[in-house]
């Protein structure tokens, strides 16, 4: 069966992988599992549904909703008819809810839980609100999902033909769904990808994570973020059954109850892994607390392949056998591969779960491109550690005069959703698409991503920083969460610094350091004191220009929820500039 549309999906299912765990999610408590001729069933009543409701090829219709099979049920039965998914991350503000309602012209949202639907009640009580609303839990006063199923059950043969007619005329190059942007700078841009651009990249990317219809992989990442939903098609085209994490915070636990064989990651995912082992690590009494760090330090200088040669690989298995075992353990014990992109891992971290036997395929791509680029291989000359990969099939990558990325192939994006100005700006005539990122080929094949175009600033003294290098090696400290590097037009480079609050909850207890909240504890001199020396451990690292002269603490902790990231955990640096313009004003003296 050749997949040239998302949907084909589905008889790829009915020819290869009859199975009872297609798609699962725990649910009060259990782990409620749909098999592979459910997911089918369901998709195409889904379908019948929407038809019977009088949606056509070319409507959107917006999900709003948790990581759940239902969401594939509805994706599956929208493409099938050819109307246009808008899948929206949960963690927008009402204004950015409203917009994307407006911009996109969808005619019905669906909303996943009743927490969701209270916090969206602003927008949808809003006078001239027209979308209808459904959800997939059950709540008294609101259209279920189920309706639309139990109308696909009972249509009638007709209906069935007319959507077979439908199904059969969609093309590869249409138009699949709307896919709205972070907005990092400014307002939300509504990327339109087609069949072609969606199956090309999860078929590539398929061949690299070479899951089996026999493993279980753990979707972490939401599934309306590109990467999330790439990783969902792939690990589907490959029969993998997909079990759906709770939640961040349910992750560690739904590993040990399903022990998956891979998962998916944004570098903060994975930083986090990090943060917490380590701080267990230190928590060992003194034997135990020197063997473990003997083993993070052998990772850190891990090659693979056995290019360190025989005596350090000895002393790796050791150092498995005592502590990385350990970890994988922690991870259920069975995953091999990890598939991680969306910002930029800091390569020690890439290279100590390596060392530990879980390997990072770090991978670099946008919304507009489907979204991957370029990825890592698993094999020797496919490779290279602190990259992010080698293009994949059909892809073409070259550097510009500048230094920014460009990009050709059946990945790139139809364009911008009611702008051609904004796509002519990114997409040329000769089809190379601007990604905006700097970078360049390593050994002429391995892409190194170093930062965003507008995000590197010059200094009044004229030279240029990149900020998101600088603001990686930071992110090295165990008291730093978040770091913005600053300094536009201004003499020096400085900092605003939201320090990880629980490492000093630990931190104050060793100390026996008290303190009410976190405005106070950033003004303590023992936590001034720890900052300035780890600001200045990491400067010998930088040239004369990048260093971090002035830095100030802010008593925040930031998150998509509060505005400071993207709900991609990129910093919004416009948000947070302006949140913090006095601060920023006292470090210049202005």
């Amino acid at each position: 069966m050749k997949v040239k549309r998302t949907f084909d999906l589905l008889d790829r299912y009915r020819e290869n992988f009859i199975k009872d765990d297609a798609l699962c999610f725990r649910h009060h408590g259990a782990w409620i599992k749909y098999s592979s001729l459910q997911y089918i069933e369901y998709s195409y009543n889904f379908c019948y549904g929407l038809y019977e409701l009088g949606f056509r090829k070319g409507d959107k219709i917006i999900t709003v909703s948790a990581n759940r099979p239902e969401w594939n049920f509805a994706d599956m039965g929208m493409s099938m008819v050819g109307i246009v998914h808008v899948p929206v991350f949960t963690s927008l503000n009402p204004a950015e809810y409203e917009y994307i309602l407006e911009n996109s012209g969808a005619k019905m949202i669906i909303v996943s839980d009743n927490k969701l639907l209270k916090y969206l009640a602003p927008v949808i009580n809003a006078p001239g609100f027209l979308p209808e609303v459904f959800t997939f839990d059950e709540i008294k006063g609101v259209r279920n999902w189920i309706e639309i199923l139990e109308k696909g059950e009972k249509c009638e043969e007709s209906t069935k033909a007319e959507v077979e007619k439908i199904k059969t005329s969609i093309g590869e190059e249409d138009f699949a769904t709307l896919i709205y942007t972070s907005g990092t700078t400014g307002r939300s841009k509504g990327v339109m990808l087609s069949h072609r651009n969606l199956v090309s990249n999860f078929i590539s990317a398929s061949a690299v994570f070479n899951l089996k219809s026999t493993d279980k992989y753990l979707s972490i990442l939401p599934l309306c973020h590109v990467g999330g939903r790439m990783g969902n098609y792939q690990t589907q085209y490959s029969g993998t059954s997909i079990y759906y994490a709770e939640s961040m915070g349910s992750v560690a636990a739904n590993m040990q109850e399903i022990k998956p064989d891979g998962f998916d990651a944004v570098p903060r995912v994975i930083e986090k892994f990090h943060d917490v082992i380590i701080s267990k690590g230190k928590k060992l009494d003194f034997t135990k607390r020197k063997i473990f760090f003997w083993a993070v330090n052998l990772g850190l200088k891990y090659k693979p392949f056995g290019e360190k040669g025989w005596f350090y690989e000895k002393k790796l298995k050791i150092a498995d056998k005592l502590i990385f075992s350990k970890w994988r353990a922690a991870m259920g014990g069975n995953v091999r591969i990890v598939g991680c992109g969306g910002a930029s891992l800091h390569p020690r971290l890439e290279r100590l779960f390596w060392a530990a036997g879980i390997k990072i395929i770090n991978m670099y791509g946008l919304t507009e491109t489907s979204p991957v680029i370029t990825i890592n291989r698993t094999f020797k000359g496919g490779l290279k550690l602190g990259s992010v990969g080698i293009v994949i099939e059909n892809v073409e990558v070259k550097i510009a005069d500048d230094g920014e990325i460009l990009c050709k192939g059946p990945n790139v994006m139809l364009g911008y959703y009611n702008d051609p100005e904004l796509t002519r700006s990114v997409i040329g005539d000769d089809g190379w698409f601007h990604t905006g990122d700097i970078g360049y080929l390593e050994e002429n094949r391995f892409l190194m991503v170093t930062d965003r175009k507008k995000e590197i600033f010059k200094l009044s003294n004229g030279k240029f920083i990149a900020p998101q290098i600088i603001e990686n090696m930071f992110k090295e400290s165990p008291g730093i969460d978040q770091i913005m590097v600053v300094g536009e037009h201004e003499k020096f480079a400085s900092a605003l610094i939201s320090p990880d609050f629980r490492y000093f909850d630990d931190w104050r207890a060793a100390k026996k350091i008290s303190f009410s909240d976190s405005g106070e504890m950033i003004e303590l001199p023992e936590v001034l004191i720890f900052f300035n020396s780890e600001i200045e451990k990491i400067n010998k690292r930088l040239g004369a220009s990048e260093k971090i002269k002035r830095f100030r603490l802010v008593p925040d902790e930031w998150s998509p929820a509060t505005g400071e990231l993207s709900p991609t955990l990129k910093l919004k640096r416009r948000y947070i500039a302006d949140k913090y313009c006095n601060i920023l004003n006292q470090i210049y003296l202005k």
